[in-house]
């Protein structure tokens, strides 16, 4: 079975998120810039509210057997310091039913991706 990894990061994080991934094999990755806020509604700096922060998504679909491994490298390298701190984003993790190489049109199943391995 194969598993998607969308990870939300301060912008100033995703490069050691990127090298973290890279550095330990998973090289796919998928990155966007995105602007959210979470369960503090924004900043406020002086009177004025910023309710839409900039962030960093990044996507990558792995192995479920990776799921902990790769969840943990992102959390590791995407944290502020060793307590973590409010603002450093968000992991989410969903099942991905198959994969599909546009250029081939091969379908690269989730049992098919397992006996791959």
């Amino acid at each position: 079975m194969m598993i998607m990894v969308r990870a939300i990061v301060r912008p100033e994080k995703a490069d050691d998120v990127l090298a973290a991934l890279m550095d330990n094999g998973f090289p796919a990755v998928t990155k966007y810039s995105v602007a959210g806020r979470g369960k503090q509604r924004g900043i406020k700096i002086g009177e004025v509210t910023y309710d839409e922060i900039p962030k960093t998504m990044l996507m990558s679909v792995v192995n479920a057997a990776d799921k902990d491994f790769v969840v943990n490298t992102i959390m590791d390298a995407a944290r502020s310091d060793k307590g973590g701190a409010f603002g450093d984003g968000k992991i989410f993790v969903t099942d991905v039913e198959s994969v599909f190489t546009i250029s081939s049109g091969v379908e690269d199943t989730a049992a098919a991706s397992e006996e791959a391995a």
